[in-house]
């Protein structure tokens, strides 16, 4: 390939490209304190000495992938990740993989379209250098909220992704908090499903915040909703939301009392944050005394942040499957609870062949 032909980008991959984008590792950098990170913690690395393993990563969330490299021992693959003037990728092996185990981390967050192909393209290249068996390590699934035909002529993306990511060479593939989890009967190979749940549990344990109730945004959640609050022994409510449009919701009611109670509103997906600030005033308007919020997948689209910042919520816990944009690190409400540890675990798991089912609790 000729270097006149390309142009390469930040990259945090090898350390011999640049980023692709802002959202990448300085984003990830940036946040400090605030995340609270379970791969920080002192602990020796199940898979150190392996060398039938190799972890590897895009360019949408390396800072995720470097903190689960620490956390089971291993350093992160090289290789290198360039693109042509009209924005096409090129991508790289820079070590061999014939017969390893091979992990690839990519969550398809935005821009979507771009990380998806680029994840395609470095599969590949996986398949064709004869990677014993490549298991794609998804923190957030691109697309899932398409996951049926609820209105004539639409396409089911969620379905179409799975078949690409299967036609592309995976062999295996690990998720995080599906936006609905039949989502893995799309798939025709195994899939592992985690929830961030043991993380966020954790984390407003040690609040101990009084009166507390678990709140679902809408029916579709009640049942993460249940199982949250079963783990805190809390009791739960449910938000009546409808649907008018794509990004527009409307709060009908509010099942459950909440009258001088602590809520807790807990969803998978934070998008463009107008359910989300909706429900904390119906919830607000019916006497609750303090609103708090927690999600796992954080894309903040269009105005979000802003939302979230003059909303009357207190604090908006979420994971980093995927890195804050600038403005929204700003916000103080906004906490950030890292995952490293929980997809680590899962890794060494699937590598050792051993049950991740302790994970789930």
């Amino acid at each position: 390939m000729n270097e006149q032909d390309t142009t390469a980008v930040l990259s945090p991959i090898s350390g011999q490209t640049e980023e692709l984008d802002s959202q990448s590792a300085p984003t990830q950098a940036a946040q400090g304190g605030q995340i609270k990170a379970a791969a920080d913690r002192k602990r020796p690395g199940r898979l150190n000495e392996s060398k039938r393993i190799k972890i590897f990563c895009g360019s949408a969330n390396p800072a995720l992938c470097e903190e689960i490299c620490r956390f089971v021992g291993l350093p992160l693959g090289e290789t290198r990740l360039q693109r042509f003037s009209d924005g096409e990728v090129h991508f790289q092996l820079l070590e061999n993989v014939r017969g390893v185990d091979v992990f690839l981390v990519q969550p398809t967050c935005f821009p979507v379209d771009q990380h998806l192909v680029e994840l395609l393209i470095m599969m590949d290249a996986l398949k064709r250098a004869s990677a014993g068996r490549i298991t794609v390590v998804m923190p957030y699934y691109g697309y899932a909220r398409q996951d049926r035909k609820d209105r004539p002529r639409v396409a089911i993306t969620s379905k179409l992704v799975a078949d690409l990511l299967t036609t592309a060479g995976a062999n295996r593939a690990l998720l995080v908090d599906l936006h609905a989890a039949q989502i893995q009967g799309f798939f025709n190979i195994p899939v592992d499903h985690l929830f961030a749940s043991p993380v966020l549990v954790s984390y407003f344990r040690e609040l101990e915040l009084p009166n507390l109730t678990v709140v679902s945004p809408d029916a579709g959640g009640v049942e993460r909703a249940r199982f949250f609050a079963k783990k805190l022994d809390v009791p739960l409510a449910i938000v009546d939301k409808r649907r008018t449009d794509i990004n527009v919701t409307e709060v009908m009611n509010v099942i459950g009392d909440v009258r001088g109670r602590t809520c807790l509103i807990l969803d998978d997906i934070i998008d463009t944050a107008g359910t989300m600030v909706k429900t904390v005033d119906a919830l607000l308007e019916q006497g609750a005394e303090k609103v708090y919020a927690c999600a796992t997948h954080a894309v903040l689209s269009g105005p979000a942040v802003e939302r979230i910042a003059n909303s009357r919520l207190e604090e908006l816990i979420v994971t980093n499957t995927i890195p804050l944009r600038e403005d929204a690190l700003r916000v103080p409400k906004i906490k950030v609870l890292s995952i490293a540890g929980l997809l680590g675990r899962a890794i060494e798991s699937i590598h050792m062949e051993t049950s991740v089912s302790t994970l789930f609790n």
